[in-house]
């Protein structure tokens, strides 16, 4: 009771996770990842991208993520191409120079201790070694999300009353240049920083979908809140969240949804 997070919606994030996918594009692109080059996926989720990495590569490939239910769906979906997946938290890796190239898609902005964190995957780069990220970046990384949460805190005294012990688990940044010093005190030279604002038209239902697939994992999970969270208050806040949404649709029904996103490219020195 009370409590989403990505293990609770493991088994539809291969199918909802449309932005995620979409923006991983860019970074396969900046990693050019070479037939033979081992490889850390960084918060695999349900191994979807990591396949696509192993289909690339005939090296090492592991994904790793911190949500067991992910894991356990990664498995079930690739257990014979030939990648480890483990259920870890990144903090806690223990890896020695054995990866030529890091991917983190849509994950960064999740990290904990950032510095130590940058220090574990730097350790863990052969020298030379590769890292690219790509995630949501700046306080107002979705203004349509941003938009209908404020909305519903708002209008709805009682959830803006349950919302009040809300604390944010996410980590953001407001410019490039911020983004390039953390990496930089973490052991890296950077050779791209840079934040895009990217837009698409899609349903409102679309929209909510996309919401469903990350950002719901942090607006109603319980170890967000300083006090208990009931069904109730979480299924509230979804549907009023839902009807936000449709609320911002244009005459053709169609919601202009709106990422601000940072994609880094960096070398371990």
């Amino acid at each position: 009771m009370g409590k989403i997070n990505f293990s609770n919606i493991a088994k539809k994030y291969h199918e909802i996770s449309t932005v995620q996918k979409s923006a991983s594009e860019n970074l396969f692109n900046l990693l050019d990842i070479k037939p033979e080059e081992s490889v850390l996926d960084v918060g695999c989720g349900t191994g979807n991208l990591t396949s696509k990495i192993k289909a690339i590569t005939s090296g090492r490939v592991i994904g790793i993520d911190a949500s067991e239910g992910m894991v356990e769906e990664a498995v079930k979906n690739y257990r014979n191409i030939g990648i480890e997946f483990l259920a870890k938290n990144i903090q806690d890796i223990s890896f020695d120079e054995e990866f030529d190239v890091i991917f983190c898609n849509s994950t960064f902005q999740w990290f904990k201790n950032i510095g130590f964190t940058l220090k574990k995957l730097c350790k863990a780069l052969k020298p030379g070694g590769r890292i690219a990220i790509q995630a949501p970046a700046t306080e107002s990384y979705c203004p349509n999300f941003l938009s209908a949460v404020n909305g519903i805190v708002t209008d709805d005294e009682e959830i803006g009353e349950v919302f009040s012990f809300f604390k944010s688990p996410w980590l953001f940044f407001e410019t490039a240049e911020e983004y390039t010093k953390i990496f930089e005190e973490g052991g890296f030279k950077v050779t791209l920083s840079g934040i895009e604002s990217q837009s698409a038209m899609y349903t409102p239902e679309k929209v909510f979908e996309i919401f469903s697939s990350g950002a719901i994992a942090g607006y109603l999970n319980q170890d967000n809140y300083s006090i208990k969270i009931d069904n109730d208050y979480i299924e509230r806040f979804k549907n009023l969240v839902n009807g936000e949404i449709a609320k911002q649709a244009d005459k053709n029904g169609l919601v202009n949804l709106i990422f601000k996103r940072i994609y880094l490219l960096a070398f371990k020195l």
